[in-house]
C-alpha cells in the first residue's frame, strides 16, 4: 500500500509548494528571515535596532484569524479559484486594523480533497495577491490533503494575521464622546458573509449565475458580482493612522461583517454611547436589492447579515471629518458621512 494510493499524493504536494514559490516571495521585505520551505518563518519587528526605536517605543502584537465561509462553494460551483484568496486576506486583515495596527504578517491554512498542482497554486497565488494589496507579508502555510474529510473537488481556505501598533495610537473606545461623527467605506460587494443564505435564495428561486440579470444594473454576471473579492482597507486606513502621529482624530472603527452594521458598529461603543445612522446617507447597491426581493428577507433580517454596501467604518473628532474624507478618498475609497454618536446603551440606531 501507498500513501498515493490512499488518497494522499506527497509529490503533488511538493509541485504545489515549487509554484509558489516566486509568488510568495513578490509579498517579502527585508524584514522576512529564513529560507522557503523552513518548518517555521522568521520575521524581524523591523530592519535594524536604529529604525525600530523610531518607529516604536512600546509596540503591542495584533493577531486574528478568519475564513471565508461559504464563499468557497460559490467559488467550486462557478470554477473560479483565482480571487477567494484574497477574500481571506480581508476578512484578518480588515479587523486587524480596526485595532489602529499595521499589518506584518499572514499565514494560510488550505484544506482540500485532493492536491490539484495548478487549481491550489491557483489559490494561494491568490493569497498572495491580497497581502500584496494589504502590504503585509505570505510567510508560511499549510497545505492538507484530507479526502476522507472533504469530498471531491472541495476544499476550505483559512488565515491567521499578525500586525503591531504602538500602545498609545491603538485604538481606545473610551475616548469616543457624543458628537463624533460616522464615516462609512464602500464595500466591493456582499464580501464574504451571508453566503448561505445568498445560495439558497439562489437555489429556492432557480436563479443563473451566468445570467447579466437587467436588476443587477451591471454588465456582469451575478456569479462574478458574488465572487467579486472582498474589499481590502489596510494600506488607506494605516496610512491615515500614520498621518496623525499626535492628534487622535479617529476615536473607533469596525470592520462590517456578519452581523451588518448593527452588529458590527456597536462593538466600537461603549456602553453609554449609540450611533445613529442615516439610512438616506448611501445608495444600497443593487446587489443587495436583488437578493433582497428574490429571497423575500426582510428589511431587519437584510440589515444584521449583510453589510449592505457599507464595509468599513470610521468615527472621527468633528473638526477632522473633512480632512479625514478627503484623505480616504484620495486613497481611492467612496466615504460616506453616515451618522453621529449620541448618548446611549451601546447600540446601532437608524434614523
Amino acid at each position: 500500500m501507498t500513501y498515493a494510493a490512499a488518497g494522499v499524493d506527497i509529490d503533488a504536494g511538493d509541485e504545489v509548494v515549487d509554484r509558489i514559490k516566486p509568488v510568495l516571495r513578490r509579498t517579502h521585505g527585508p524584514r522576512v528571515m529564513g529560507r522557503h520551505g523552513a518548518f517555521a518563518a522568521m520575521f524581524r519587528l523591523d530592519y535594524n535596532e536604529s529604525l525600530f526605536k523610531r518607529n516604536y517605543t512600546d509596540p503591542v502584537l495584533v493577531a486574528c484569524t478568519d475564513g471565508v465561509g461559504t464563499k468557497v462553494m460559490l467559488a467550486i460551483e462557478m470554477g473560479r479559484l483565482d480571487t477567494i484568496g484574497i477574500d481571506c486576506v480581508a476578512m484578518n486583515v480588515n479587523d486587524l486594523i480596526v485595532q489602529g495596527a499595521e499589518p506584518l504578517f499572514f499565514l494560510d491554512y488550505l484544506g482540500l480533497s485532493k492536491v490539484d498542482p495548478a487549481d491550489t497554486a491557483s489559490i494561494i497565488e491568490s493569497v498572495a495577491k491580497g497581502c500584496e494589496i494589504a502590504g503585509c507579508a505570505l510567510i508560511g502555510g499549510e497545505c492538507a490533503e484530507m479526502p476522507d474529510i472533504y469530498k471531491p473537488g472541495d476544499f476550505d481556505v483559512a488565515g491567521f494575521a499578525v500586525g503591531v501598533v504602538e500602545l498609545a495610537r491603538a485604538t481606545d473606545p473610551t475616548r469616543m464622546e457624543p458628537g463624533d461623527l460616522i464615516l462609512g467605506l464602500a464595500s466591493s460587494g456582499v464580501h464574504s458573509n451571508g453566503y448561505t443564505l445568498v445560495r439558497k435564495i439562489i437555489e429556492a428561486k432557480g436563479l443563473d449565475l451566468g445570467t447579466r440579470y437587467k436588476a443587477l444594473e451591471s454588465d456582469r454576471t451575478l456569479g462574478e458580482l458574488l465572487l467579486e473579492p472582498t474589499r481590502i482597507y489596510a494600506k488607506p486606513i494605516v496610512s491615515l493612522l500614520r498621518g496623525y502621529r499626535v492628534k487622535k482624530v479617529v476615536t473607533g472603527m469596525a470592520h462590517i461583517t456578519g452581523g451588518g452594521l448593527p452588529g458590527n458598529l456597536n462593538r466600537a461603543l461603549t456602553d453609554d454611547l449609540d450611533a445613529v445612522i442615516d439610512r438616506d446617507s448611501w445608495t444600497v447597491p443593487p446587489l443587495f436589492r436583488f437578493l433582497q426581493k428574490h429571497g423575500k428577507v426582510a428589511p431587519d433580517e437584510m440589515d444584521r447579515v449583510f453589510n449592505m454596501g457599507v464595509g468599513y467604518c470610521l468615527v472621527v473628532r468633528p473638526s477632522f471629518a473633512d480632512a479625514v474624507t478627503k484623505k480616504l478618498e484620495k486613497a481611492g475609497e467612496t466615504v460616506f458621512r453616515m451618522g453621529e454618536i449620541v448618548e446611549g446603551t451601546g447600540v446601532v440606531r437608524y434614523r
